[in-house]
């Protein structure tokens, strides 16, 4: 139990600073689609980055804090698991949606890092894995009710 507290804590700080990444990369993104002509700069690329990388590591945490939940056994060994609301969304909609999101994190970071110009299929890429971020997040948990 204490392993799982560890990583529950290091996910939800992750979380907060995963928060503050996301808001930067959608200003850079904007900010770079109006205010540039579309050309991309050092900021775009420094906030995809980072913003990658903090997807694939708390997703990598997620994936651990799931595999020792003691929640997901429960509700799997019950039936539970989809029924239930809080538990779909806990052990099946949040971490699909948030290996979706670094996955298009990861093609819009590629796109950025080798193309001069913004185009609009990755403003909408990043668009995407900014809204399937914000669904998935758990608000209520972070923040409390």
């Amino acid at each position: 139990m204490e392993f799982y507290n560890i990583l529950l804590n290091a996910h939800k700080g992750i979380g907060y600073l995963e928060l503050l990444l996301v808001t930067l990369f959608v200003i850079a993104l904007l900010g770079t689609m109006f205010g540039f002509s579309g050309k991309v700069n050092g900021f775009l690329k420094k906030t995809t980055l980072f913003t990658m990388i903090f997807f694939h590591v708390q997703f990598l945490a997620g994936l651990a804090l799931l595999f020792v939940s003691p929640g997901v056994k429960a509700a799997m060994s019950s039936g539970t698991l989809m029924s239930d609301a809080y538990s779909r969304f806990q052990y099946v909609e949040h971490p699909v949606s948030m290996l979706i999101a670094a996955i298009l994190m990861t093609v819009v970071h590629k796109k950025v890092k080798t193309n001069p110009t913004l185009s609009l299929g990755v403003v909408i890429m990043g668009l995407i894995a900014v809204g399937l971020f914000a669904f998935a997040f758990p608000w209520t948990r972070v923040f409390g009710a």
